[in-house]
């Protein structure tokens, strides 16, 4: 009897929360206030804790053309959050025993020049393999969007690395590009199909997708924007925008929960590899006091194990922290470039702990 009154309370209190979070909370709602107008890009929140959503709401408008409005089911460019699929797809692979994390990136591209024997999956996952930066050598009136193909390509013409591989930490767009290239050819698959199959849809994750213009549609999609002067203009695409190991899924919040919800788990994984991914590599990174694993920043905030990425490219601007021991999670996703949203996380983690 008194197991069934402490279920039925449980329950209470889990329906009471998420009560609360449909009606809003005026302290989180005053953090999103910038996003908040009938006639600007938007933003969606989700706060999370112990599997139960605490607070989820959208703000502003997903498409300022045709006047839809952001919610937590709208799909945004995720920019470098993408990054933890990719890594997640190489796990996934290593797992299988189909790669590992000491294969140099030859083996994958033999027809890739010599300084790339010395280049292996680990330091393209750690951003510790020094490759250039693709972006730096596109070459001058490219209209046309890149592919990853297109990134392995421009670096086959260089002949250096910024550093001998594995001894600094330098962000990578062009490793990540490389890490779906080699999920390609380990795989036979798609990159995009091979998420698909193997982490959207096995964890419900019905609407995300690698976004391949002509060959599938993002429901729900939100478009993106640039503030110039007062007025946000048109923003959604760019040349590098079609490179989909560095940046190229869309998601919602929604979805992103189970996302979250499945890296307490050994749904995908093993907890041996996420102890792994959640490990850093380097004793420092771009960002002071934080190390990097396996697609996620690694840092301490409150005496905690805190995990984070940013995402920012042309027309969006995203954050995922996950405070690893306390399972409490907020997701941030807009549809503006250069969101000042890098605070609002912990602002919000301040609001509960």
């Amino acid at each position: 009897m008194k197991i069934h009154w402490l279920l039925l309370i449980l329950l209470c209190v889990s329906t009471l929360v998420s009560a609360q979070g449909k009606k809003g909370n005026p302290q989180i709602d005053q953090l999103f206030q910038e996003f908040d107008h009938p006639d600007t890009p938007g933003a969606a929140v989700m706060v999370i804790q112990n599997g139960v959503i605490l607070y989820e709401k959208g703000y502003g408008l997903a498409d300022m053309t045709i006047k839809t409005t952001c919610s937590v089911h709208t799909n945004f460019r995720l920019a470098s959050l993408t990054k933890e699929f990719t890594a997640m797809a190489i796990m996934m692979l290593i797992e299988k025993h189909q790669l590992s994390l000491d294969d140099p990136i030859t083996k994958f591209f033999p027809e890739f020049p010599k300084y790339g024997a010395n280049i292996t999956i680990q330091q393209l996952l750690n951003h510790r393999s020094g490759l250039l930066d693709y972006e730096d050598y596109i070459p001058q009136g490219t209209t046309i969007q890149l592919s990853d193909r297109d990134v392995l390509h421009i670096l086959m013409q260089q002949d250096k690395t910024y550093f001998p591989p594995g001894t600094q930490f330098r962000y990578s767009n062009t490793g990540y590009a490389f890490l779906a290239l080699i999920v390609e050819v380990v795989s036979g698959q798609p990159f995009p199909v091979f998420l698909k199959q193997h982490i959207f849809d096995p964890l419900g994750m019905a609407q995300s997708l690698a976004y391949v213009q002509g060959f599938a549609a993002v429901p729900n999609r939100a478009m993106g924007y640039v503030k110039e002067g007062d007025k946000f203009n048109p923003s959604d695409q760019s040349v590098t925008s079609a490179v989909l190991g560095d940046g190229g899924v869309y998601s919602s919040v929604e979805d992103l929960f189970n996302w979250d919800q499945a890296l307490y788990t050994e749904k995908l994984v093993s907890k041996k590899m996420l102890d792994q991914a959640f490990t850093s590599a380097s004793s420092s990174t771009d960002f002071p006091d934080s190390g990097y694993g396996f697609g996620w920043y690694v840092s301490k905030d409150r005496g905690t194990d805190y995990l984070w990425h940013y995402g920012s490219t042309c027309g969006f601007s995203t954050h995922i922290d996950r405070w690893r021991e306390k399972h409490f999670t907020v997701i941030i996703l807009t549809n503006r470039r250069d969101a000042a949203i890098s605070d609002i996380a912990r602002k919000i983690a301040g609001l509960y702990f």
